[in-house]
């Protein structure tokens, strides 16, 4: 079955790993996400950047202080295997 795309597309990219993360996500992965689809990003993660995807999946902007509206750097919550994930919404 095709996915139908609503809204843009939010590409999530692996900008950083501290130590392993259990997940398996290295450094320079890239994952397209959305509210319908966890794109294999581990569930821990993706629970806590889910409203960020949704916000710049339906066309949300971050406030002008945090610099670009369409971008984002987010940490997951297991600090001792940090993985840092940039989200990028792609206006096509």
């Amino acid at each position: 079955m095709t996915e139908r795309r609503i809204g843009f597309r939010v590409v999530g990219t692996i900008k950083a790993v501290k130590g392993t993360c259990n997940a398996g996500h290295k450094v320079g992965d890239t994952i397209e996400l959305s509210a319908h689809n966890t794109g294999g990003l581990c569930g821990f993660l993706y629970h806590d950047v889910f409203p960020y995807i949704v916000m710049l999946q339906f066309g949300g902007a971050f406030p002008p202080e945090w610099g670009d509206p369409d971008r984002v750097e987010l940490d997951c919550m297991d600090k001792w295997s940090l993985v840092t994930i940039e989200l990028r919404r792609i206006k096509e």
